[in-house]
């Protein structure tokens, strides 16, 4: 397209997040950037049962979540139906490489949370982002 927007592969994003601000501050920009907010969850339940039953394109999965669940089980959820997962977390999980496209450290900014959905959204199309935003590990050689 010469003038117009390039098409994205991730549209539809399902937020993990069990601190309440964070989620809604999350939901808000990420809607106002022009993404379709699949749901806002803050159990991992939840989280898995969305997975089985609406559109996503990317999982914002907070790794420790209040109710004893974890991003991690729903990471391998998503990761089983070819749904991308970013680990948003103070501490990136072991295993993050086998189950997600990437890992932002906390705390982040909203620009910065834009920026690594933009360049998991580059390398899901067969691109290479040419720099990264600070507190973002992409994990290009796993891209789901």
């Amino acid at each position: 397209m010469l003038f117009g927007r390039k098409k994205r592969a991730i549209n539809h994003i399902l937020i993990v997040e069990d601190e309440p601000l964070v989620a809604f501050d999350n939901e808000h920009f990420l809607r106002e950037s022009g993404y379709m907010i699949a749901g806002t969850v803050d159990h991992a339940d939840e989280a898995i049962a969305a997975i089985g039953r609406v559109t996503i394109d990317l999982v914002l999965a907070d790794v420790n979540l209040s109710d004893g669940g974890n991003g991690i089980d729903v990471a391998r959820a998503a990761h089983a139906r070819g749904i991308a997962v970013l680990f948003v977390s103070g501490n990136c999980p072991g295993e993050a490489k086998k189950l997600a496209v990437g890992c932002l450290a906390k705390p982040y900014l909203q620009r910065t949370l834009r920026a690594a959905i933009e360049a998991i959204d580059l390398s899901l199309r067969g691109g290479t982002p040419r720099r990264l935003p600070p507190g973002f590990t992409l994990f290009a050689d796993e891209a789901v």
